[in-house]
């Protein structure tokens, strides 16, 4: 039984006719999802096969919004719905069964589009806003710098005015899928004499606009999912400006905490916990009193990750204030991941670490990759600033680069 005939019964007559269209839509649109090994990974091992998987995710954004199924809680004059945030749970729920996916591209709506609805004036959300749900643009996130990651508001990346444009100068690094995306949303220092946090410009910025280079950063799979961007004079207009000249500060917050909700509430087909259960059979050992708790506490994790992040993402899809902050669920996710890698070795013993077994590859790939939740979208240690600061109420940091004009801060 799948998680969309479980909820059937509790529908409300609007919900059930939702639920009928999204069936038919997905029947006659998409193919069910083939059954696979529950240790496949979804690793690109080329440019050409990234970019592939880039324009099909693409694709069915753009067939979602030719049926009025992008954007559900969207307003209409936006390109959107206009409809109730409970849309999109029926939606996941029945396209769970699917080979859909709209790819990397849901990362940068979830991120930009709130923040256009809060931040950008009407005339550019009547531009931005459908073309970002019929897939015509895509975004990518240019906010990281060398020397401006965790402390981002150290960033250098300098936009000059000249009439009516800036002049922007500088570099951006790892931002992910730049090279395919056709517009970025760009952090700039616009003000050097006033603290780093108040001289900040959120500004969008066309890709292939002249003096833009985008140098692929290749990983060791074939891939580059992420890039470096380098800007020489490139020019945008102040017309691309969301929020207000100098307080960018505030989108950017807005485009993080979004982003930590995302990845917070982000799911899979087969939840982590049933893949660690299986291999604990698999290996003989989920009769462990030890692996029997390590079970119960990735089980427990999950539940409460869910349950969190779906009361955020809704508040979000109704713009209001999520209910905690965002960054608390960030964290969570981060801190089980290392919980859940740690477990899948001590489950696999010795065939963890060595073999060509589908089974010892996934295992190996949580290992890498447990720690990289806990980089991406901000460290552990900003979140846990994040929440002291702004959840409860403690005084910032001591540190003279608050109150002292960027220019003057020293640097390496």
């Amino acid at each position: 039984m799948t998680i969309a005939d479980e909820t059937t019964s509790t529908d409300t007559p609007e919900q059930a006719e939702f639920r009928a269209e999204v069936r038919a839509f997905l029947a006659a649109n998409a193919k069910p999802r083939q059954q696979a090994s529950p240790w496949a990974l979804n690793v690109h091992t080329s440019e050409d096969e990234a970019r592939a998987a880039f324009e099909r995710g693409n694709a069915w954004q753009r067939t979602l919004f030719e049926n009025k199924l992008a954007g559900l809680t969207y307003p209409v004059e936006y390109g959107g719905r206009g409809g109730q945030p409970w849309m999109e749970s029926i939606y996941r729920e029945e396209a769970a069964d699917y080979d859909v996916s709209v790819g990397f591209i849901s990362a940068t709506m979830a991120m930009l589009l709130p923040t256009l609805m809060k931040h950008a004036t009407e005339e550019q959300k009547a531009y931005f806003i459908p073309r970002m749900l019929s897939a015509e643009i895509s975004v990518a996130q240019l906010f990281s710098e060398p020397g401006a990651g965790s402390d981002l508001a150290s960033l250098a990346c300098r936009a000059v005015r000249d009439g009516d444009e800036f002049v922007v100068t500088g570099q951006k690094v790892w931002n992910s899928m730049a090279q395919f995306c056709n517009w970025g949303m760009l952090l700039t220092r616009t003000n050097p004499d006033v603290p780093k946090h108040q001289g900040i410009t959120f500004v969008m910025v066309e890709m292939s606009s002249p003096g833009i280079e985008v140098r692929p950063l290749v990983q060791p799979t074939g891939a580059s999912h992420f890039n470096e961007v380098f800007l020489s004079e490139v020019r945008i207009p102040v017309a691309n400006v969301i929020g207000e000249i100098d307080g960018g500060w505030g989108p950017a917050r807005t485009v993080m905490s979004n982003e930590s909700a995302f990845i917070g509430g982000g799911g899979s087909t087969m939840a982590l916990f049933d893949k660690l259960l299986l291999l604990a059979r698999q290996f003989g050992v989920v009769d462990d009193p030890m692996i029997r708790q390590e079970l119960a506490v990735t089980y427990t994790r999950e539940k409460v990750l869910g349950y969190v992040g779906d009361r955020i993402m809704t508040a979000i899809r109704k713009r209001e204030m999520p209910p905690v902050d965002p960054s608390i669920l960030k964290l969570y996710i981060a801190e089980s991941r290392v919980q859940s890698g740690n477990l899948g070795m001590q489950i696999g013993g010795m065939a963890a670490q060595a073999g060509d077994a589908e089974e010892t590859i996934w295992m190996e790939h949580e290992l890498l990759n447990r720690y990289g939740v806990s980089i991406g979208g901000g460290t552990n240690e900003v979140q846990r600033n994040n929440l002291a600061e702004r959840a409860l109420g403690l005084p910032k940091e001591p540190g003279y680069d608050k109150t002292t004009a960027w220019k003057d801060i020293p640097r390496s």
